[in-house]
């Protein structure tokens, strides 16, 4: 199983991170974390990396719903979706979490459908960034 789902396109990174972002927010996703990498390995590391950035994309109602049938399902919140340039420089990658996957070690078949509904949405907003 793997742990994530995955599109690649040829559209440029600064507009495939603007058609993910409103792809996530027409399946009802708010964008509340942000991390780019490229510009923290460069302040920090001094290391020149391609275009990479993540997006931590919650539902708020799944969320809740989430916590509800297991209070301890915050540490894998919220989903990350990244964004990355291909290393030839022409297009990039779009992916993000599995949920199912990465919720297989909780035994708890509400969480379980929740996620499988979860996933499902990331997968539609994916389809729907490179489309």
């Amino acid at each position: 199983m793997s742990y994530y789902h995955s599109r690649t396109t040829t559209l440029p990174f600064d507009e495939a991170v603007a058609r993910v972002r409103e792809a996530l927010k027409a399946e009802q996703f708010g964008v509340i974390t942000e991390i780019d990498v490229t510009n923290t390995f460069k302040q920090k590391l001094d290391v020149d990396f391609r275009p990479y950035i993540i997006l931590g994309a919650c539902n708020p109602k799944a969320a809740h719903e989430a916590l509800l049938a297991e209070d301890k399902v915050g540490v894998m919140l919220p989903c990350n979706v990244i964004i990355q340039a291909s290393p030839s420089g022409s297009g990039c990658e779009i992916a993000a979490v599995d949920p199912v996957a990465s919720m297989s070690a909780i035994d708890n078949p509400a969480l379980k459908a929740k996620a499988e509904d979860i996933g499902a949405s990331l997968v539609r907003a994916i389809d729907a960034a490179v489309a």
